[in-house]
């Protein structure tokens, strides 16, 4: 398990002494990517030496590359002192920021630049090769979207339709969560979100809806409520569901001001899993930790592959403000590379 105050910053004053500079932000994603020294990702081989340039060149294939190749950092002329301070406050913050907070709080000069940042960490909130959700799971759909009318039942016109599994651990307590934005409520889409989220042999409860009535032939115990034949309410029959949709609303509306469209909410439900998943954690900087770790193991994006639209706008974010004058925090001596 990392350690406060050796693997990573424990406060916003560690996180200044540990990175002031580039140097030490590229050398720490050295020491989480290559741990036991340099390592090609052409051919594998651990034998190289460090250019002038920084850069790193194999021995055995030839191939130059840094530690920033290959991952979401790649090609970036953000410095990645800012990269790491977006990220302290990504995970720092009891829910979230967003791209105009990140703007004004690093000074950044446009708002498409913090967004970028924001949603490349997003894409990397998302492990490869994650456990899927065992044991009891609950799960349902949720509508994100502002107020519809003449739409009955599970119908829609404008709203986002979010598939929502749930961990049960007791009647009272939730584990994890996996959120899929699907296109409809059909058979077709929800199957496919279940398989993927939940392992075969749990047991799922579901409402009496029929897309659900073939989880039985899908490996699955299939527990189904039809809620036209319950007394109580259907947020008490299956409370997990609808505790999960009414704080992802909540935190849509509230950090996010209900601004998600509809071709990024995926990213945005992968941060809120993210989130809803490390709820427990009480560091911080750990949370810090783990998404640094999974930024440098996710593919690269860039800009073009992000935006649903890539023709420039013409707009630009505010001018950021001038900041104050802050007391200065003494460099440390990179306590990651000190051995107990």
């Amino acid at each position: 398990m990392p350690v406060a105050g050796r693997d990573y910053p424990g406060s916003y004053a560690e996180l200044l002494a540990w990175f002031p500079d580039d140097d030490a932000c590229r050398d720490y994603l050295e020491w989480l990517r290559w741990p036991d020294g340099f390592r090609c990702p052409r051919c594998s081989s651990r034998k190289g030496w460090r250019l002038r340039s920084g850069r790193f060149e194999c021995s055995a294939c030839g191939l130059q590359t840094s530690v920033t190749s290959g991952t979401i950092f790649d090609r970036s002329r953000t410095p990645l002192r800012l990269w790491f301070a977006a990220a302290w406050q990504l995970t720092s913050q009891k829910h979230g920021v967003s791209a105009l907070g990140i703007q004004r709080s690093l000074g950044l000069g446009s708002y498409q630049t913090a967004w970028a940042m924001l949603h490349r960490f997003r894409i990397a909130m998302v492990r490869p090769g994650r456990e899927r959700l065992t044991g009891h799971v609950e799960v349902d759909e949720a509508y994100v979207g502002g107020v519809e009318g003449k739409v009955y039942g599970r119908e829609t016109e404008t709203k986002s339709i979010v598939a929502i599994a749930v961990e049960i651990e007791n009647p009272k307590g939730f584990g994890r969560i996996r959120l899929g934005h699907v296109e409809d409520v059909s058979k077709d889409s929800l199957i496919p979100f279940i398989e993927g989220a939940v392992e075969p042999g749990a047991t799922v409860h579901t409402d009496g809806w029929q897309a659900y009535w073939t989880l039985g032939d899908c490996g699955y115990e299939h527990e189904r409520t039809v809620m036209r034949q319950q007394s109580d309410p259907a947020h008490v029959v299956m409370p997990g569901v609808h505790r999960v949709a009414s704080l992802l609303q909540r935190w849509l509306l509230g950090t996010h001001q209900g601004r998600v469209s509809p071709e990024h909410l995926q990213a945005y439900l992968n941060e809120f899993t993210f989130r809803f998943n490390r709820r427990r954690s009480r560091r911080r900087g750990l949370l810090f930790y783990r998404l640094l770790e999974q930024s440098i193991a996710a593919d690269p994006v860039t800009y073009r592959d992000l935006v649903a639209n890539p023709r420039p706008t013409g707009r630009q974010g505010p001018r950021p403000s001038r900041p104050g004058r802050v007391a200065a925090v003494p460099a440390v001596e990179r306590p990651w590379r000190q051995t107990s």
